[in-house]
């Protein structure tokens, strides 16, 4: 199946047709990636999924194959041609033997619904973690048996548990624990930087909330009132269940940090446009 969707794809700041897109171009060889979120066609948060790309290519010890300005330029130049207004965008460099390129283009989102940003979502937990959590890279081998046990269990979101029994981050996502008014994540050294994360822990230090940067282990998750994911398509989502344990999805505390994070989200936007 092709992962762009759309009409069109960028090529090394080229506008290329869709029919021309292949996927080895982004799985053979190594490739790091970013997902942005676009809305009314315009992505949120673009500086910080650059920096990030930066930073995993410094992780890997790659170089960045784009900055800024093309980057920007890519976004505005495959949004004019596709007119596609509410969804993710993928950045890509791929790195493979000597060949060096980066795309732009859409694929496809699923978002959640207002019904699961009510009543939450199913989890469930899973036996890996990041070889790097510095760095973005795409582990087709780890993503397809996690998607794999999503369909089966008909969950949403894997947590990632190392092999100290410690839950770390979801596959696609980061998580917090909520307890006695108190929010519990997992130390930075030990995540994928997520930017969705990164604003709702600046949400907190302005809102005077508590966090613990800790794992949790997985025989205390029982203990905690509600768990919810971060990250750019689930923004701030909760889980009903990990596995076979209820969770209340209706703290106040959950809606208030979406919302907050709502209004970071659109003031990016704003940026974006003023700047070109």
């Amino acid at each position: 199946m092709n992962e762009c969707f759309g009409r069109s794809f960028i090529l090394n700041g080229e506008l290329r047709s869709a029919e021309e897109f292949n996927n080895s171009l982004v799985y053979e060889g190594d490739s790091i990636y970013e997902v942005v979120r676009i809305v009314r066609g315009n992505p949120v948060f673009f500086r910080d999924h650059v920096e990030r790309l930066a930073i995993s290519a410094n992780a890997e010890g790659k170089e960045m194959l784009a900055g800024l300005p093309q980057l920007r330029k890519a976004i505005i130049t495959l949004s004019r041609s596709d007119k596609q207004k509410e969804i993710n965008l993928k950045i890509v460099f791929n790195y493979n033997n000597g060949s060096c390129n980066y795309l732009v283009y859409f694929i496809e989102a699923a978002y959640p619904t207002s019904g699961q940003y009510r009543n939450g979502v199913r989890g469930i937990l899973f036996n890996a973690e990041r070889k790097n959590p510095e760095s973005k890279v795409i582990n087709h081998k780890l993503r397809s048996s996690i998607y794999h046990r999503l369909i089966i269990e008909g969950a949403y979101e894997a947590l990632l548990v190392n092999e100290n029994d410690l839950i770390t981050e979801g596959s696609r996502s980061n998580i917090f624990f909520a307890k006695d008014g108190i929010l519990m994540t997992a130390p930075d050294n030990l995540v994928l930087g997520g930017i969705t994360r990164k604003y709702i822990l600046d949400i907190c230090r302005e809102q005077n909330i508590r966090v613990d940067f800790r794992c949790l282990n997985t025989s205390e998750i029982g203990s905690c009132q509600s768990v919810f994911m971060t990250g750019t398509s689930p923004m701030v989502l909760p889980f009903n269940h990990i596995g076979n344990i209820a969770f209340d999805t209706s703290l106040p505390l959950i809606k208030t940090l979406r919302d907050l994070y709502i209004s970071k989200a659109e003031e990016s936007i704003k940026g974006f446009i003023v700047e070109y």
